[in-house]
């Protein structure tokens, strides 16, 4: 099982802490280095030198979806191609795509993230993990590929679509957990239903991790009773390096990796922080999803 104890029951002093040095690196980078973070902080009215406290992020500008867009492909950028080892990009069905390139770095914290994830709900080595996501410029196969891998668990790329053979793999290789949409899982269990197979009496599958989409709480019970498993929800945007963080087993909430991420909860209505009236340790998904990003 991958656990990092030194990190993950660091007090919560220590964390700030930590979270503070990485914002104030952060800034002062994206102001020395970056004509759009460094235009967007002028036009603020906010200098790095004003960031003295994990509090003032409230103080910093707020990025929106359509600066990417603006910005196509890679005019935000903060590093020279040199050093972007991998490319994602939306579909841009609602719009222009949107792309994000990842260098070393970020794919490790990104595999980080997710192993820690797959480790909370008790997926390790001794798993074996089909990734039903797509693989491609979708950041959802890739990064639950490198999370599983990075615990030790074996893993079977299958990507979507060919469902039948999908089943047909999952019980000949006694595949124990799954990553998917929900909308995936649900189809999968009405192929399975016409191709007579049990996935109590027929498979090893235990554990599903479900994203990339809006579910419900109706939808995940009738998921777990139709297959006999225990499904989880996961979160990412491609902005912050696709599916990151998730549900633990008791399967009440996302949790955020402090020392990787910072959650700021904004009110949509009036972009405004809500902190500290809104703070807490555990984030729901669905506060997650209407949040905006600094």
């Amino acid at each position: 099982m991958y656990w990092n104890a030194n990190i993950e029951c660091m007090p919560s002093e220590k964390l700030k802490e930590l979270q503070f040095r990485s914002l104030k690196n952060q800034v002062n980078k994206l102001y020395s280095f970056n004509k759009f973070y460094h235009d967007r902080m002028v036009k603020a009215n906010v200098h790095p030198d004003d960031i003295n406290c994990l509090n003032d992020i409230r103080k910093l500008p707020f990025m929106y979806k359509e600066d990417l867009r603006e910005n196509y492909p890679t005019k935000m950028f903060n590093v020279p191609n040199t050093e972007i080892v991998r490319f994602h990009a939306s579909s841009g069905t609602s719009g222009k795509p949107t792309v994000v390139g990842y260098t070393e770095g970020d794919i490790a914290y990104w595999s980080e993230a997710l192993a820690r994830s797959l480790t909370s709900v008790g997926i390790g080595s001794e798993d074996i993990i089909q990734v039903s996501y797509g693989y491609g410029l979708f950041t959802g196969g890739l990064g639950l590929h490198y999370g599983a891998e990075k615990v030790g668990a074996s893993v079977v790329p299958t990507s979507t679509g060919n469902t039948e053979r999908q089943l047909e793999l999952m019980q000949d290789l006694n595949v124990t957990a799954i990553a998917c949409t929900p909308s995936y899982i649900v189809h999968m269990c009405g192929v399975a239903a016409r191709m007579g197979i049990d996935f109590r009496r027929d498979t090893c599958l235990k554990k599903a991790i479900l994203g990339a989409e809006p579910w419900s709480e109706s939808m995940r019970t009738h998921i777990e009773e139709a297959m006999g498993i225990k499904a989880y929800d996961i979160y990412g945007t491609s902005e912050q390096a696709g599916p990151m963080f998730s549900e633990c087993d008791l399967k009440d909430g996302i949790h955020i990796c402090g020392d990787i991420m910072y959650v700021e909860i904004i009110d949509p209505e009036i972009q405004k922080s809500l902190y500290p009236k809104a703070r807490a340790e555990r984030w729901s998904s669905r506060c997650l999803r209407k949040r905006q990003c600094r």
